[in-house]
């Protein structure tokens, strides 16, 4: 193992979901005249309430308009989907129930209850505390910066596997970033019937593009002073994706 890192932060439930809530570019709603899916057409207030852009005709806001003012009367569903090609994209789901109330044009979504779903589990986010996170500084750019990495930077991504256990890259096929925040990059090790995933911490937060930049270069520069494990076996692209 290589040396370990001294930041070992990771963005809490609040601030994931609301990091989700920033990069999601659609959404799907469930209401009383059924489900529907909307693409480009929310915003997303500093609080963390949802403005959703509609057609004057719509259902959903004749429902709005009717529904009994503070019952739940809506469930909003966003997914956090990994932008580059794995195994399992859908990384978390958020969801959140409460009610539409017209304003300005739009409806803005007030939430009563906000869940947060995961690979380890679905937690309930504390309402007070989901208002006030802010999503994770690199939310918006985390698509083009990790395409960016394992399109242009494939020997960077199997560089990076030195600091990972070797007995983490047992069987392992395929190596691909799968996420990055202000505190890490997180690789997805794919196998022939199976997949795991290990996190490098930066040594301190990102806050900005050229932030990580630096913070990378640290990691690779550890990464070629580390003694390099057991050979990555070839990748192998048949079943996967």
């Amino acid at each position: 193992m290589a040396d370990s890192q001294t930041w070992t932060a990771a963005p809490s439930t609040a601030e994931w979901a609301r990091s989700v809530l920033a990069a999601a570019w659609s959404c799907a709603v469930t209401a009383e005249g059924g489900r529907e899916e909307f693409v480009g057409a929310h915003t997303v207030a500093e609080d963390g309430r949802v403005l959703l852009h509609v057609p004057e005709d719509s259902t959903l806001l004749a429902a709005a308009i009717c529904a009994p003012r503070g019952e739940p009367s809506a469930v909003l569903e966003f997914a956090d989907v990994a932008p580059v090609p794995v195994r399992n994209r859908i990384r978390a789901r958020l969801w959140m129930a409460g009610w539409f109330v017209p304003e300005d044009g739009h409806l803005a979504f007030r939430p009563t209850r906000v869940v947060l779903r995961r690979a380890s589990g679905a937690v309930v986010v504390d309402l007070d505390e989901f208002a006030a996170a802010a999503p994770d500084p690199l939310a918006t750019a985390e698509a083009r910066l990790l395409t960016h990495l394992a399109d242009c930077h494939a020997d960077a991504v199997e560089r990076l596997t030195r600091l990972v256990d070797s007995d983490s890259l047992h069987g392992a096929v395929r190596v691909q970033p799968l996420a990055v925040d202000r505190h890490g990059l997180t690789l997805r090790i794919e196998r022939a019937r199976a997949h795991g995933d290990v996190r490098l911490a930066f040594h301190r937060p990102a806050d900005d593009v050229s932030q990580l930049t630096e913070r990378m270069h640290v990691l690779l520069t550890q990464a070629s002073a580390a003694t390099c494990p057991r050979a990555l076996q070839r990748q192998r692209t048949d079943g996967d994706g």
